[in-house]
């Protein structure tokens, strides 16, 4: 870890101011939206907005760069959002706050592009690894620190909006002063989905179910907190609560899941966050219970995602899995865009708790496909004495390049694995 310090600290601060601005932003339009008296139809289309922004760039960015380069992709991307931030409380409008979250969702896909291109060049075959979980946790602590400078500020004002359009002007300077040489850049065309969902059914399935579980996480959360009374205190703390479970609960489900059938532990996962959600929306309970809940929830869906492509590299060859993970990463995005409009839609019908039923479906959904899946095909190792670790920590806010330098984490930590068997045998 400190090798990867030493050479890559300007690069993973920027990120980290980066993360902070985006997990501040989120949540802030969330408690503004309710003050401001948009119905939760309406901000459940603005919070949708940053997926669909998302998606397309992770298919637009990557030529953009090719043309241009990666300094000036991040410069022109980071001033632009430096600029919507600050637009939010002065057009306060469903249509203005909708196009400005498509804007917000496009250029921060490019600026993960674009700086984790950097990182993937700054590593070597030995560090990649534990560069990838450096990164994940500088984007969890990003967002968990943002929720702490929502106590700042009022949210009706503007000072913390302000604040994450200055925090993303800063993220600049680390990156930009540091980088070495830009890094060629090679995007890998996704097979198709059919092929993809004949190799991994339950990989294409959970990528979709998660999409919507983690966009109503990340743009629906703060809404629901501001909808039950909750101060803008609690609203923070109970955020930051979802983001530290899943940093906590990250690396534990990650080794377990090298040493035993993965759809076990996705079957687990799945059903111990959805019952959590289910027990929220029929009992409700004290602030204190809704923390318990969050922390379950986001402790055991945002590590599905990592589950979920480890389980689908199973099945497929080395040299495919860079395309399976642009299709997985698009089925993901579609899942992505339907989470807040479908759990607004809920919540208008059924009240706040409808934010929890939302999640409670869909991860007991995938739990119960992950129990289907299990009688329908054998594991993927028989062998009980076979330890894989293949296991690389990535969550649902990568972008393309993160999640071919997970593949790449894979690829050579099973080669590793390979060669090391054999030798012994």
């Amino acid at each position: 870890m400190l090798q990867v310090l030493n050479s890559a600290w300007a690069l993973l601060l920027g990120m980290m101011l980066l993360m902070v601005g985006n997990g501040l932003q989120g949540t802030l339009l969330g408690v503004r939206g309710e003050i401001e008296g948009f119905s939760t139809l309406q901000m459940s289309v603005v919070m949708s907005a940053y997926f669909a922004g998302f998606l397309v760039s992770s298919r637009m960015t990557p030529e953009l760069i090719r043309r241009v380069g990666h300094i000036r992709v991040f410069a022109a991307l980071g001033s632009l959002v430096s600029a919507t931030l600050i637009t939010f409380p002065v057009l306060t409008d469903p249509i203005s706050w909708t196009l400005g979250r498509v804007v917000i969702g496009f250029c921060f896909c490019g600026l993960y592009v674009t700086a984790e291109s950097w990182l993937n060049n700054a590593t070597t075959t030995e560090n990649r690894g534990k560069a990838l979980s450096m990164y994940m946790i500088v984007q969890m602590s990003g967002v968990v620190a943002a929720q702490g400078l929502l106590v700042l500020g009022d949210p009706s004002g503007y000072i913390l909006f302000v604040i994450p359009s200055i925090l993303v002007s800063l993220a600049f300077t680390p990156i930009l002063l540091s980088v070495s040489p830009t890094p060629p850049f090679d995007s890998t065309k996704p097979m198709s989905l059919k092929e993809l969902y004949r190799t991994s059914p339950l990989g294409c399935v959970g990528m979709f179910l998660l999409g919507g579980v983690f966009s109503a996480q990340f743009g629906m959360a703060a809404v629901f907190a501001t909808q039950i009374g909750l101060s803008v205190g609690e609203i923070s703390t109970f955020i930051a609560t979802i983001y530290v479970g899943a940093l906590v609960l990250q690396f534990p489900i990650g080794f377990v899941s090298d040493r035993i059938d993965r759809r076990i532990l996705i079957l687990a996962c799945a059903a111990i966050g959805g019952a959590a959600a289910l027990y929220y929306f029929l009992f409700g309970g004290s602030f204190y219970t809704l923390l318990v809940v969050g922390f379950i929830v986001g402790g055991t869906s945002n590590p599905l995602y990592a589950l979920l492509l480890a389980y689908t590299n199973d099945y497929i060859e080395y040299e495919d899995m860079p395309a399976a993970s642009g299709g997985l990463l698009f089925i993901n995005g579609v899942g992505a865009i339907a989470g807040p409009l479908i759990t607004g839609y809920v919540m208008g019908a059924l009240g706040p708790n409808g934010f929890f039923l939302f999640i409670a479906s869909l991860m007991l959904g995938l739990a119960a496909y992950a129990m289907f899946r299990m009688t329908q095909r054998a594991p993927a190792f028989a062998d009980d004495d076979y330890e894989a670790t293949t296991y690389a920590p990535i969550l649902p806010t990568a972008s393309p390049v993160a999640l071919e330098v997970a593949q790449e984490v894979y690829i050579e930590t099973d080669q590793e694995i390979a060669e090391e068997v054999g030798a012994s045998g």
